[in-house]
């Protein structure tokens, strides 16, 4: 059962041991985790001529030969530990991305969005395509109510300079987000952005809900969900991150980003979805011509008859067109 207060629990430890030992049964909310991705990452500087001066040390790599069994076992945990209706996402490459496909197939975890996550940084190549881009594999325990906040971010009525729906544009699943670059600054050899680990936990979860990181590696997931007031627990079997990131973890205030994020509001308008009736038809075109004939251009008119009939942008222009057609 989920504790009834906030906590902050942390194990220096592989994360299937570790839960089999300190998670219960239908105890998380939401699982957001990067395991590692079985490419050498413990050697990628050599590869790279990356300066890892200030990258911390002891990275734990896994054998790709050992890959699909040691992501069938993390999986098999996190669906035993997420309540029914709760969340996973799966940070993951593309080299050995069928492992973790074929573990959660063998799951009872359903499948709700694959993204796209593409950043501002990829490796120069002459024989083949950049990489630039990470998958989210975004799956939820079926038999529980599952949390999705649409408008954590954005209203339904939040438009940008050309009049798009900004909200429309946050829940596409491809998402453009760049890398952190922390130039003297200890840090892990990869950690995910602030803004993918906001993003989702504003979208997947609730405040007071419970969060977890099976490879907590710089406590990124950990200290973000502090941050938007959840509760947080994760592993990390390498010792000097684990010491290193708990420790400033504990300096972090509960909900302490509240005042710094995008936050929507359900702004539907109050007759979203009702059906047309002949009087209100011919009132909208009406109204319309009225409009266009006074100077209005069309998307201005249809964010006013929006407002004037309750009613969203794309009920009114589907309308519209079809009156239009019809006369």
């Amino acid at each position: 059962m989920k504790k009834a207060a906030m906590y902050y629990e942390f194990y220096n430890q592989d994360c299937i041991q570790g839960a089999k030992e300190h998670l219960e049964d239908n105890s998380i909310d939401l699982i957001i985790t990067d395991p590692p991705f079985a490419i050498e990452g413990d050697k990628l500087h050599k590869h790279y001529n990356r300066k890892e001066s200030f990258v911390i040390e002891g990275y734990v790599e896994i054998l790709k030969d050992e890959y699909a069994e040691f992501s069938q076992l993390w999986i098999t945990e996190a669906e035993r530990v997420l309540r029914p209706g709760g969340a996973l996402a799966v940070v993951s490459g593309y080299s050995n991305l069928i492992d973790i496909l074929n573990a959660l197939r063998g799951t009872t975890l359903k499948e709700i969005n694959h993204i796209i996550w593409k950043y501002n940084f990829g490796v120069s190549t002459k024989t083949k395509f950049v990489s630039s881009h990470y998958h989210i594999l975004y799956y939820c325990k079926p038999g529980g109510e599952k949390t999705f906040n649409n408008f954590a971010r954005f209203g339904s009525r939040e438009r940008n300079g050309e009049n798009r729906s900004l909200l429309y544009q946050d829940l596409e699943d491809v998402w453009i987000i760049n890398r952190e670059y922390k130039p003297g600054e200890i840090k892990n050899k990869n950690e995910l952005p602030s803004a993918l680990l906001i993003k989702l936990v504003q979208y997947l979860s609730r405040p007071g809900d419970v969060v977890c990181d099976f490879f907590l590696g710089g406590f990124s997931t950990a200290k973000i969900a502090k941050s938007l007031g959840r509760s947080a627990v994760g592993f990390e079997i390498n010792k000097i991150s684990f010491d290193h990131h708990h420790e400033e973890i504990e300096k972090i205030k509960v909900n302490e980003l509240a005042g710094d994020v995008r936050v929507g509001k359900d702004d539907t308008p109050p007759r979203s979805g009702a059906v047309w009736n002949q009087d209100e038809s011919d009132q909208l075109l009406s109204r319309y011509l009225q409009m266009r004939q006074s100077g209005i251009n069309k998307q201005k008119a249809i964010n006013l008859l929006s407002d004037e009939f309750q009613r969203g942008h794309w009920s009114i222009n589907h309308k519209l067109g079809t009156l239009e057609m019809a006369n």
